[in-house]
């Protein structure tokens, strides 16, 4: 195989990226294959624009043509578990757009049936992972630049949605159609990168406001209590009705403090001596100079690294590491097993939110499962009510 033939199935925003960035030649080692999708419009756009490759109303014909040997997956959440087996099946690389499903029963589903698959590349689309930025701060992280974590702060506001996005299409922002709202729409990159660089937490704790400022049966607003297990403690928040909005990433440790603005910017701030000595050693008398506007270089040194945006990139470099893994064994960024961990901190949050309580991780997934049911029958009567 000199090049990877993908099969894109499902042709809405991201689907549409992929297809420029590998019709336009941005993409190495990736020709498309195939194109799916059920609705009448895009058969006939992509068809005239691209009428050399062949178009498929479902995906199981895509998966039999033998015009693929990869698919990604840009549909709906709920399909990506289901999409992913049947191509595995038919023995086709596996690319699923994040999240890797809805729930953890599907996902780790999924996982299982890949394992019994490991000759086939089977990855998931976080393409965050491939941002230099946060290579950098889980290098720094991994590397032991600040010590251990004592808290991570993460406040992600900068997803503001109008109504007018929530009323484009009926499933969209729906228990049975999304899954969810900001925590499976906008944020599992996000979640994704918290547990990438400051690994799972072992217990939450949420206050979710479902259809607060939107009106919407899933969440718009979402804060978390994390709890490592270890001492260390986190705060996740995001919303989709700030039209301000805020990206602001901490990290403390022991020995200092990581800083990430707007995924542009990384403040580094390097305490000399680690925090529990400087307590040990420090007299009062010390820390009111300082505090009085002394120099504070005494304590820390501090490094700014500026970051220029790279969207667009980052999809382009999970491409290519996808068919990198297929074609000569390239490592894989982002393993399509990783994407249970996002999942399973958004179920966790959730059921936190629907049960009133601090939960463990993993959740129950029975539990869990019975909830989202129960989500779904109450908007279908909500529906039926209206």
């Amino acid at each position: 195989m000199e090049k990877v033939r993908l099969g894109i199935i499902g042709l809405g925003a991201q689907g549409g990226n992929y297809t420029r960035f590998i019709s336009e030649g941005k993409v190495k080692n990736i020709v498309i294959g195939g194109f799916c999708d059920t609705d009448p419009d895009k058969r006939k756009a992509y068809t005239e624009k691209y009428p050399d490759i062949p178009f498929y109303d479902n995906y199981t014909d895509l998966l039999n043509s033998g015009n693929v040997d990869a698919i990604v997956t840009t549909v709906p959440h709920y399909l990506h578990p289901k999409i992913g087996i049947a191509a595995l099946e038919r023995n086709i690389h596996t690319l699923v757009e994040k999240p890797a499903g809805v729930y953890t029963k599907q996902v780790n589903e999924l996982n299982a049936f890949a394992e019994s698959k490991p000759e086939l590349t089977f990855a998931v689309f976080f393409n965050q992972r491939t941002n230099p930025l946060y290579q950098k701060v889980k290098e720094l992280i991994d590397d032991g630049e600040i010590g251990d974590i004592r808290r991570t702060n993460w406040i992600i506001t900068a997803w503001w949605r109008p109504q007018g996005y929530y009323d484009q299409s009926e499933w969209r922002a729906t228990w049975e159609g999304e899954g969810g709202g900001v925590l499976v729409n906008q944020a599992p990159h996000q979640l994704d990168l918290l547990q990438w660089i400051a690994g799972m937490p072992k217990k939450v704790y949420s206050v979710v406001k479902y259809g607060y400022q939107r009106d919407i049966a899933v969440e718009d607003d979402v804060t978390v209590v994390l709890d490592y297990g270890n001492g260390a403690t986190g705060v996740f928040i995001t919303a989709t009705h700030d039209v301000l909005g805020t990206n602001r990433f901490e990290i403390l440790g022991d020995k200092g403090k990581i800083i990430v603005d707007d995924s542009k910017k990384i403040t580094i701030k390097r305490l000399h001596n680690p925090e529990s000595e400087m307590s040990n050693t420090m007299s009062w008398a010390d820390i009111k100079k300082l505090t009085g506007g002394g120099d504070m270089s005494q304590i820390y040194s501090e490094e700014v690294l500026e970051f220029k945006s790279v969207w667009g990139k980052q999809h382009i470099a999970i491409l290519e590491n996808f068919a990198g893994n297929i074609l000569d064994g390239t490592e894989l960024v982002a393993p399509g097993s990783d994407g249970i961990h996002g999942v399973a901190l958004a179920n966790a949050i959730h059921l936190s939110s629907w049960l009133g309580k601090e939960v463990e991780l993993p959740i129950d997934e029975d539990v869990f499962l019975a909830e989202l049911n129960k989500k779904i029958q109450e908007e279908k009567r909500a529906l039926v009510e209206k």
